[in-house]
């Protein structure tokens, strides 16, 4: 089983003398039931209800006090309740309103008892559920496919592991760290996927399984739709979605079709709730806080890269090229550099932004938007070791700082620069892999 980080958290988490439960929020298949299993192991006692079985669900609607629930749920799973360390998980929480409202009382009258919940419809499905629900009674972490560390992780590579997280990154080991990251661009962070190719090393091997992912999220289409017509515009939502991540997007017509802008921004936003994608929003400021402009495009955020690269049928491109950019407009650089950006917020779900400057003769785009401290950092994904960052020297004649960064394909470094305008600034040249590391080296170079 993968060890995830967020198990870290949970670790944390027990120790904090203010403990609520916590909901895992995710989207279906990225491993929070693996991640809960392997950090049971920490506990005496496991006790798992799923709510998807009715025998599970119906516990929660004999509206018994907490105490009585505790002990019938000790029963129902034949197990006597000790006085030792106790992990319950309630997975698919959604299925059950009555379920939702008993958290805030696991919170106030029974936190001997560790309590995670899990449900990745449950933001999907709340419009319908509508329940009382406990705020301020739970705290969130969000769980993202796996990250490129965790594949490291996972493919035991200790000591690539203990180069990546060294701080400067040593120069012999750019060019197996990149090998290994465009394998991981190329596969994708599902985590079965993962456990499949470690074992083979066969990417043939793991196409069914893309194939089992892609039906499985086209099925779930009736548990998101409030009705048919908003059931079939959703799947049109998903079945198109891949073919327009990384770009930004017109709700009108979206994916070629002829639905309407209001129609398909509900079907959109309604998969974000499941965080199948990301709808990111881009912003005219250069200084915090950032504020996301919902009257432009946004840019669309798929869940995870290896599975735009299958359903999008780019698989055979990574073998004949060696840089990310190469191919497909440099989109999937930009994808995987956001996917791993949007996997370092797990305990907000906040959205990278981008930003832009629109004008009628002079348009500029930032790919990404760091902040750090005082200050919003550019960040551009550029292809090879060179290309314009025209756009960034805009972003940077509007700063209050002289701070940016490339992500390309070549080595870590700092480099002396200066604007067209002429001003001086400290671009940190990152290598694709240090996206996940990317506030690491914003202090190393800005503190430094």
């Amino acid at each position: 089983m993968l060890y995830r980080k967020i198990i870290d958290e949970l670790k944390k988490w027990t120790i904090d003398d203010d403990r609520k439960p916590i909901i895992l929020r995710g989207a279906r298949q990225v491993g929070k039931t693996t991640a809960v299993d392997i950090f049971a192991k920490d506990f005496d006692q496991y006790i798992y209800l799923n709510l998807e079985k009715k025998e599970d669900a119906e516990i929660f609607e004999r509206d018994l006090p907490i105490n009585d629930l505790v002990e019938a749920i000790f029963f129902l799973k034949g197990k006597k309740r000790l006085p030792n360390k106790v992990l319950l998980f309630i997975d698919e929480i959604q299925s059950s309103p009555k379920a939702v409202e008993t958290l805030r009382y696991f919170y106030e009258s029974a936190k001997d008892i560790h309590v995670i919940a899990a449900g990745s419809l449950l933001e999907a499905m709340m419009g319908k559920l509508q329940p009382h629900f406990p705020v301020g009674r739970v705290q969130y972490l969000f769980m993202y496919p796996v990250t490129f560390e965790e594949f490291l992780i996972a493919q035991k590579e200790e000591q690539l592991l203990e180069v990546y997280n060294k701080m400067p990154l040593p120069s012999f080991a750019f060019p197996k760290m990149l090998n290994h990251f465009h394998k991981y661009s190329l596969i994708g962070g599902m985590p079965e996927i993962v456990n499949k190719y470690i074992q083979t090393f066969d990417i043939i091997s793991i196409n069914p399984i893309y194939q089992s992912l892609k039906t499985s999220f086209q099925d779930d289409v009736s548990k998101y739709g409030r009705n048919d017509t908003a059931i079939q515009i959703i799947r049109h939502a998903i079945e198109t979605a891949p073919f327009e991540a990384g770009r930004r997007i017109k709700f009108q017509r979206f994916g070629k079709s002829n639905y309407r802008s209001r129609e398909m921004g509900e079907a959109l936003r309604t998969l974000e709730r499941a965080m199948l994608l990301s709808l990111i929003y881009p912003t005219t400021v250069t200084r915090p806080p950032i504020l996301p402009d919902f009257k432009k495009s946004p840019r669309l955020q798929f869940l995870d890269t290896g599975l735009l690269n299958f359903f999008v049928n780019l698989q055979d491109y990574y073998f004949k090229f060696d840089n990310l950019h190469s191919f497909y407009k440099g989109i999937l650089a930009e994808h995987i550099v956001g996917q791993e950006l949007l996997a370092l917020n797990i305990h907000t779900q906040r959205k990278p932004s981008f930003w832009v400057r629109e004008k009628k003769q002079s348009n500029a785009e930032v790919d990404f938007l760091c902040p750090y401290k005082y200050y919003l950092i550019p960040v551009e994904v550029k292809s090879g070791k060179a290309g314009t960052l025209r756009s960034l020297h805009q972003f940077i004649d509007r700063a209050d700082h002289p701070y940016a960064v490339r992500l390309y394909s070549g080595e870590l470094n700092k480099t002396e620069s200066i604007t067209p305008n002429g001003k001086k600034y400290t671009l940190l040249n990152l290598p694709y892999f240090l996206a996940g590391k990317i506030y690491k080296y914003l202090e190393w170079l800005i503190e430094d």
